[in-house]
């Protein structure tokens, strides 16, 4: 495994808990890690990254303590924070070299520009640093993360203030890196993203893990659905037979008739419901469906946790 955590725990003064027992084991892959604001995900990260000591608990990086061999278990891994620190008198070939150095990387084995050219950064190499973009200065962290080729790369919030053009190629950049064989930990508050991107998904609310599963398996977990069959007949009343149904009527914009079905996929079949529409004799225009999606989850499984007075 690439990260184990066990029963990680962190106490601010004034009996603040940010983390609360957290196990977790991360792996292959893109992991997303998620929760609300002031959930214990950057207390987390920070602890991974040395920069917090925790109160209790273990945490293994690529196999090492990292109480027991914290240089070792920091150059196993690459993160990349939320806030953009970044010196602005400094190029992104400096930066870049300067952090390699901090590594104890010899400069015939440093990757500046191969990094630099990953990153999409290459023609700005000796552009100083504050008359490049906040999209570009995003990029550069996540290069600086990879200076000392690390098997695992943390993003914490890596796209907020981000434009959509600029998410896709931080996300493409991600992805390339990964399958190359980086594990990659994400935090992000655009939920799409983690539904798009992770092959697994953690869940912290309150300083405690509530969830750890599979896209797959979570996604399972709510199997509310929503049919939505546009007929051509004028309805006033919803058909007696389609009443033993959860069914809403309503017209689109053109006036016509909706009839919207709110069902369990595990107790009763589209093809269910669209039959009874058939036996109702009336003329199907068009249908649409809406499944639940990880926001869906992410918000059933927060506002179910109980808060535990964590930060």
């Amino acid at each position: 495994m690439k990260i184990n955590v066990e029963g990680l725990k962190k106490v601010y003064k004034k009996g603040k808990q940010a983390l609360n027992g957290i196990d977790l084991e991360i792996n292959n892959g893109l992991f997303g890690l998620l929760g609300p604001n002031g959930a214990g995900k950057s207390t987390m990260i920070n602890i991974l990254a040395g920069l917090v000591t925790k109160t209790m608990g273990n945490v293994n990086i690529w196999g090492m303590d990292i109480d027991k061999d914290p240089r070792n278990a920091k150059m196993a891994i690459g993160i990349v924070p939320q806030e953009l620190n970044i010196d602005p008198f400094f190029t992104p070939r400096a930066l870049l070299n300067i952090h390699a150095g901090l590594y104890g990387i010899p400069e015939n084995e440093r990757r500046t520009e191969e990094i630099l050219d990953m990153i999409g950064l290459l023609d700005k190499a000796e552009a100083y640093a504050r008359t490049l973009s906040g999209g570009m200065r995003r990029r550069l962290l996540i290069g600086k993360a990879m200076v000392h080729n690390p098997p695992i790369l943390v993003l914490d919030e890596p796209t907020a203030g981000v434009d959509v053009e600029l998410r896709q190629q931080l996300w493409e950049n991600v992805l390339e890196m990964n399958k190359k064989g980086t594990t990659v930990v994400l935090t992000t508050h655009y939920l799409e993203e983690a539904q798009e991107l992770c092959d697994e998904i953690a869940i912290i609310n309150h300083g405690k893990l509530i969830v750890h599963d599979s896209k797959r398996e979570l996604l399972a977990r709510i199997d509310a659905k929503r049919l939505s069959v546009t007929v051509l007949e004028p309805l006033d009343v919803i058909p007696d037979n389609l009443n033993a149904f959860e069914t809403e009527l309503s017209k689109d914009e053109k006036g016509r008739s909706v009839l919207t079905f709110s069902y369990h996929a595990r107790k009763i079949t589209a093809g269910t419901l669209l039959g009874a529409v058939a036996e109702a004799k009336l003329t199907i225009h068009d249908v649409s469906t809406d499944e639940a999606d990880l926001e869906d989850i992410f918000l059933q499984l927060t506002r179910n946790s109980p808060d535990k007075n964590a930060a």
